[in-house]
């Protein structure tokens, strides 16, 4: 008979398996354009430096834009990433700039050179300053104006435990979310939450990240995580 722990193993894996996991890449309709949101801290500027990394060495042409333009120190970061990356990036032309102008002017050299992808990043936005979750719908708007959006990636730092639900269910209310990245996944014992996320919002876990690293980033593994999850459990 198998153990106790092959079977919880095949059953998480059952219950955290879905048919959108992976990123919408594959409709031709260029530029893809991608929305990447969740509150300061959380790894945003980080997953986009990762993921623009992962994309150049498959040959996409990347187009990053800083739109958090509240906080210097997020473009400068993104700046670091985007040489990292050997992507392009647009940042605000003063400081303060509205963030919907910058990821506007995002996808206009994208489509102006002929890019695969936009990458735009906000601003950390906490769910209880409406003023600033307003913000992500004029983003929206401005981007729309030229491409349609291709993915609203949600980044929650799986050390936040419960935290994580409420923030995912503040983001979901406004943006569209179409998935989410875990980051500081780096211990089993902080990823029951991947779980309770999966189930309660109806929305998968497409990226994960496990350390600072430009290459410590992976497209999210039910089959991974639940043998890690069930080998932590059983110690």
């Amino acid at each position: 008979m198998p153990s106790c722990g092959c079977c919880l193993k095949d059953l998480l894996v059952e219950k955290l398996t879905r048919s959108d996991a992976a990123l919408n890449l594959s409709t031709g309709d260029l530029p893809y354009v991608i929305l990447v949101v969740g509150v300061n801290g959380a790894g945003k500027t980080t997953t986009i430096g990762k993921l623009s990394r992962w994309l150049k060495d498959g040959d996409w042409n990347v187009v990053l834009g800083a739109a958090d333009t509240f906080r210097a120190a997020a473009v400068e970061q993104l700046a670091t990433w985007a040489d990292r990356a050997e992507a392009k990036i647009v940042r605000p032309e003063r400081e303060g700039q509205d963030p919907a102008s910058v990821a506007y002017q995002t996808v206009e050299l994208a489509l102006r050179d002929d890019a695969d992808i936009a990458i735009i990043d906000t601003a950390g936005r906490l769910q209880n300053k409406k003023d600033l979750m307003d913000e992500l719908g004029k983003i929206r708007r401005a981007v729309e104006k030229q491409a349609r959006i291709t993915e609203v990636l949600l980044v929650i730092d799986a050390t936040t435990g419960q935290n994580a639900i409420a923030q995912a269910k503040a983001f979901t209310e406004v943006a569209d979310v179409t998935g989410i990245v875990m980051t500081k996944l780096d211990g089993t014992a902080k990823g029951g939450i991947v779980y309770s996320l999966q189930q309660q919002l109806d929305l998968p876990v497409k990226l994960v990240g496990v350390g600072e690293g430009i290459n410590d980033f992976a497209f999210f593994s039910p089959e991974e995580f639940a043998k890690g999850l069930v080998a932590y459990r059983s110690k």
